[in-house]
């Protein structure tokens, strides 16, 4: 992993210290809160229902095991015993008090972790797959590049008061598990037919208010000019982008006003003036940063292990958890594991103290002392060997952490909704464990197969309903809470926007809908076919005829009864 040099540490140290001032000043009435809210929302500080909020960075979803142990600490500290894991790769602590904050911010400093730019019009936390490094279908490690972008973008002078948020995203695998097409900017590092690498670059992506599969601008930039066509991008996206209209200020929307080949236009023109300037990548600084990113120090191992193998055949919940937890890995003997935040009975992404004090035990004793945080608010340990797996299952079983369901129905995404969000139009994490409840029968999951259910809590679409396979949006009617429902939406190569399959439900419906979905699905799908597959392959009719004519029949049948 990368580990801070003495310019990073200053520069997180010096603002930790502004910060601690600023907060002082607000406290003791000195600044006003329009003075105040810039200032925080530059640390990762929003107000929220019942407290403050503070949103802490995970570039690119990689963590240290004592960074993990800082975290439990500050929960336990400074919160109510948990925090909550972002499809951002952040992590989210939801009670802290503000005097303290800047505490927190110091003692996150001292284990080389911050939370700068996890707000505000600004880019934000760069975020990648949290397999990288290690998956067997990678092509180019891209962690390395998101390093450089993640020091470019930190405190960028040219780019801290953008039109709105600006999200960017890097994928190095043959499968996107970032979801680069749904990205302000998304990356894909490839090597060209001589062999170079570069990167694929797509932009005008996002979800929110007005959900777009972002367009390719250019199917290969050589590497070294990788920063320097990204402030092409934002330097036009910084001149054109809406500013009188927070909804319509993201640079979707100014893409799709212009059109990708008029767009382009303008990047490729204001990029002729920078292209070989001083943002230009060396070959020394590339090799500075990925020395961070070396192989650990693997074993020559078989590829496989006999005594896993053996109880795998002896132990059918293990056996269960290893088609569902574990993913390959790209040396023989290794295997990369999923741990389940998606419990039935917790919010999604939540995580305690013990178990964070737990995850970070683990990841030394099982994975050379690092996790990565998925975008699905689960966590990775990217490096254990088959010969520990049992071990690790025990360990993560005991924790409440080894739920065999990555991939199904209950491994669902969700934002924390109206019990905590000022934002949001309904409550999710209820619903969601409303949903966890009536389908938490393992077999029927496995039966059902691989799906993805997403779930927001308003149309910020933190919960990435809009590519959810089976989408929910909480939507207000006359000060009720409400829930739409998409159909076909997916994530990946073939990104797709789910299509609202009508009327919104309430609250007590919703459970009964994704039911008659499911239902839908089992009848007309081949076998082997995903709920994805039969979705884009019959349309949404009979989902609708499903949901929608039962529920009239029986609306009938109590009229005349």
């Amino acid at each position: 992993m990368y580990r801070y040099d003495d310019y990073d540490q200053k520069l997180v140290d010096e603002r930790v210290a502004q910060f601690a001032d600023q907060t002082r000043r607000y406290l003791a009435g000195e600044l006003s809160d329009d003075e105040y809210r810039p200032l925080r929302l530059q640390n990762g500080i929003y107000i929220q229902k019942h407290a403050p909020m503070l949103r802490i960075a995970i570039p690119y979803g990689n963590l240290r095991a004592d960074q993990v142990r800082m975290l439990a600490h500050i929960a336990r500290t400074y919160d109510k015993g948990y925090g909550h894991f972002s499809t951002r790769q952040n992590i989210q602590f939801n009670w802290p008090a503000l005097e303290r904050i800047p505490e927190i911010l110091a003692k996150l400093a001292t284990v080389q972790m911050h939370a700068i730019q996890t707000s505000g019009n600004c880019i934000r936390n760069v975020t990648s797959d949290p397999f990288a490094g290690v998956a067997a279908d990678e092509i180019i490690d891209p962690r390395p590049w998101c390093e450089i972008l993640r020091q470019w973008s930190t405190f960028h002078p040219e780019f801290a008061h953008l039109p709105r948020k600006f999200k960017i995203a890097v994928n190095g695998a043959k499968d996107d598990r970032a979801v680069i097409r749904c990205h302000d900017i998304g990356a894909e590092v490839v090597k060209n037919a001589a062999g170079e690498t570069g990167f694929r670059v797509f932009v005008g992506g996002g979800l929110g208010r007005t959900p777009i599969v972002g367009e390719q601008i250019t199917d290969f930039i050589a590497w070294p000019h990788l920063l320097t066509y990204f402030e092409a991008i934002l330097r036009v996206y910084n001149r054109f982008g809406r500013r009188d209209n927070m909804y319509k200020a993201r640079i979707k929307i100014l893409v799709k006003a212009l059109g990708i080949d008029a767009f382009r236009a303008q990047v490729e023109a204001e990029w002729a003036h920078t292209k070989d300037g001083p943002a230009t990548l060396t070959e020394a600084e590339v090799q500075r940063v990925a020395a961070c990113f070396v192989d650990p120090d693997y074993a020559e191992l078989p590829a496989s292990d006999a005594a896993f193998e053996a109880a795998k055949a002896e132990n059918t919940p293990f056996a269960a958890w290893v088609r569902r937890n574990v993913r390959a890995h790209k040396r023989p003997g290794y295997a990369a594991v999923v741990a389940s935040l998606k419990k039935t009975g917790v919010a999604p992404g939540d995580i305690t103290d013990a178990q964070l004090d737990t995850v970070a035990e683990l990841a030394e004793r099982y994975s050379f002392g690092e996790v990565r945080v998925t975008h699905e608010q689960n966590l990775v340990f990217a490096d254990v060997r088959q010969s520990a797996l049992f071990a690790l299952w025990q360990a993560l079983r005991d924790a409440e952490l080894a739920t065999p369901n990555i991939g199904l129905l209950t491994d669902l995404i969700c934002c924390p909704g109206g019990d905590f969000c000022n934002l949001a139009n309904a409550r999710s994490i209820p619903i969601a464990e409303a949903v966890q409840r009536r389908f938490d029968d393992l077999d029927y999951l496995h039966d059902i197969g691989d799906i993805e259910l997403n779930f927001s809590g308003c149309m910020n679409a933190c919960g990435h309903h809009h590519v959810g396979h089976i989408g929910i949006l909480g939507v207000d009617k006359n000060g009720e809470e409400w829930y739409q429902i998409t159909v076909g939406g997916r994530q990946g190569n073939d990104a797709a926007i789910g299509k609202v399959i009508g009327r919104s439900f309430a609250a007590a419906e919703v459970p009964d809908v994704i039911e008659k979905l499911i239902a839908t699905y089992i009848e007309h799908r081949h076998a082997d076919e995903r709920f994805i597959d039969t979705a884009q392959r019959i349309g949404l009719d009979p989902f609708k005829l499903k949901v929608y004519g039962e529920t009239k029949t029986a609306a009938r049948k109590v009229a005349n009864a």
